[in-house]
């Protein structure tokens, strides 16, 4: 157990886990009623419904950048990863490949940064894509492939919105998700109006399953899971606390298998602790080098809630420059 979190922060952790994982298996359920991207629009809606009232404008200059995250991240990520998540039939593979988005990261700040990393880092991501490779001959993957390859497309593009958030300034948590989904939703509902059949009819038809399972990934995913989280890295650093993110890809595992009939075989099992393991050790060896006088940090898991691989305990911290 890292000394620097107490048991309090550890169980707010694991309540941060277990309110993505669920995510996971509330959103599979209203999937079923509503398709992919008006799911989405309708759980940026009701964030934007919440979170309205404290919306502040954003600081000049970030106009430009702020809307191609919300492009990248609340429309095209969002919209692509619940389209994996209903195509793929299964819980499993969704949870475990989206943290391919962690390695893609590395490599783009690498690529667009200037960040540079160690060979055992680039060992790490070497192993979670080979990971990635072995899950996709597992039976589970196999009845539907499309929906691998959606998801790798997914968390490209978190990957790439994750690494120019890095940029954005002057916005706290709540202004953050805010305006990604103020500016998020109309997109949505035009992709939605366009490439999917009959939306309309789909909102007048949904149960509470499907309108109960946007307002969960609203409230619980978004605000209660990123809220607590940003409270967390207020008083550690992130590198200390992106490891114990882990545990939502696990939690997810299991809730497929316990509430959904998942049947993981054993090249998910591999595959999956292959990429698993990879991530595991990236964030190690942030944390590790976070606590050195020369910082190489890179983006990390908990870049995607809108805060710096250098954050202390006072606050997020500018970027680091070096490598991971």
């Amino acid at each position: 157990m890292n000394p620097g979190l107490g048991p309090r922060d550890i169980g707010l952790l694991l309540l941060i886990c277990l309110c993505w994982a669920i995510n996971f298996l509330t959103s599979a359920h209203a999937l079923q009623e509503l398709p992919p991207f008006l799911f989405t629009a309708v759980r940026m809606a009701i964030l934007v419904a919440l979170l309205v009232w404290w919306l502040r404008r954003p600081p000049p200059g970030q106009w430009p950048r702020l809307l191609t995250v919300a492009m990248l991240v609340g429309v095209l990520h969002f919209g692509s990863s619940f389209l994996a998540l209903h195509l793929a039939g299964n819980l499993s593979s969704p949870a475990i490949v989206m943290q391919s988005y962690v390695p893609m990261a590395a490599l783009l700040a690498w690529w667009m940064l200037g960040e540079r990393f160690a060979w055992r880092t680039g060992l790490a991501i070497a192993i979670s894509f080979a990971g990635v490779l072995v899950l996709g001959f597992d039976p589970l993957v196999l009845r539907s492939p499309l929906a691998l390859m959606v998801m790798l497309v997914s968390a490209a593009l978190l990957a790439l919105g994750t690494v120019l958030m890095r940029r954005l300034r002057g916005f706290d948590m709540v202004n953050q998700q805010g305006w990604i989904a103020v500016l998020s939703v109309l997109p949505l509902f035009a992709i939605s109006l366009m490439f999917e059949p009959d939306p309309l009819g789909a909102l007048r038809e949904a149960s509470w399953i499907g309108w109960g399972g946007a307002v969960y990934a609203a409230v619980f995913g978004s605000l209660l899971g990123h809220g607590l989280f940003f409270v967390l890295v207020q008083r550690h650093p992130v590198a200390d606390v992106t490891p114990y993110l882990l545990f939502t890809p696990v939690l997810a595992v299991a809730l497929g298998i316990v509430f959904w009939g998942d049947r993981p075989g054993p090249a998910m099992w591999v595959g999956g602790a292959m990429v698993l393991g990879g991530v595991l050790t990236i964030a190690l060896r942030t944390r590790r080098k976070a606590r050195t006088p020369l910082n190489d940090t890179a983006p990390g898991a908990c870049v995607a809630a809108g805060v710096e691989p250098g954050a202390g305990r006072g606050g997020v911290d500018e970027p680091s420059r070096g490598g991971r």
